[in-house]
């Protein structure tokens, strides 16, 4: 039974639009703000074992804090979140501390000044004042959400459980995490074409097959 977990954008069955609905349970945490909330979602949600836990981005955080280790055969990470893997490299501790900073403004309850740090950094598009009745939702719901650093998770979570980073090639955070994941015993492979979403690569579901040996 493959567990699907979705990152920060869309949830549940929609995170996952290539994806098969046979023998898959599509996780929803999006209720959640807090990690250890969002673990508690998905340790409801889970199969009890044999499962093939598919993680993206954030989900990846929630899943390594909530899910029990011993029910997964296999554990497919797509770009995971998992920074706290990964402190002390230059990206990803530039990505920190522009999201504290943007996360401070979110505080003063400055969301504009939030957005401004945010949209060019994860959505690659400036924020702007004719697109702000449209973005000021997405990013009220991005700065409600618990950043995915400071859960000491480190790179070994899965050590016990063969593990496949896949990562498209685009970005220096995420690249970094995968490495130290590979180097803690993780495979490491690159699907490029898709950005963040490399599980919508044509290749992704071959490749999953074939890392845990079933159709």
């Amino acid at each position: 039974m493959r567990f699907y977990v979705h990152g920060a954008g869309r949830a549940g069955r929609e995170a996952w639009p290539a994806q098969a609905d046979d023998g898959a349970v599509f996780a929803d945490h999006s209720a959640a703000t807090g990690a250890s909330d969002k673990a508690a979602l998905l340790r409801e949600q889970c199969p009890s074992r044999d499962v093939v836990l598919v993680a993206h981005s954030l989900g990846a955080v929630p899943a390594a804090l909530g899910l029990d280790v011993t029910s997964l055969s296999h554990v497919i990470l797509v770009e995971p979140a998992l920074y706290d893997a990964a402190r002390g490299d230059v990206a990803v501790e530039a990505h920190i501390s522009a999201i504290t900073t943007a996360r401070e403004s979110a505080d003063a309850r400055d969301l504009f000044g939030y957005w401004q740090v945010v949209a060019p950094l994860m959505f690659g598009r400036p924020a702007t004042d004719a697109a702000w009745e449209e973005d000021e939702p997405l990013a009220a719901r991005f700065a409600a959400v618990e950043p995915p650093w400071g859960h000491g998770v480190d790179a070994t979570v899965f050590g016990a459980v063969p593990t496949l980073v896949v990562t498209g090639d685009w970005n220096e955070e995420y690249e970094a995490i995968a490495e130290c994941l590979a180097e803690a015993g993780a495979s490491h492979v690159h699907l490029t074409g898709h950005r963040h979403r490399p599980q919508d690569h044509a290749g992704f579901e071959a490749l999953v097959a074939d890392f845990t040996g079933t159709p």
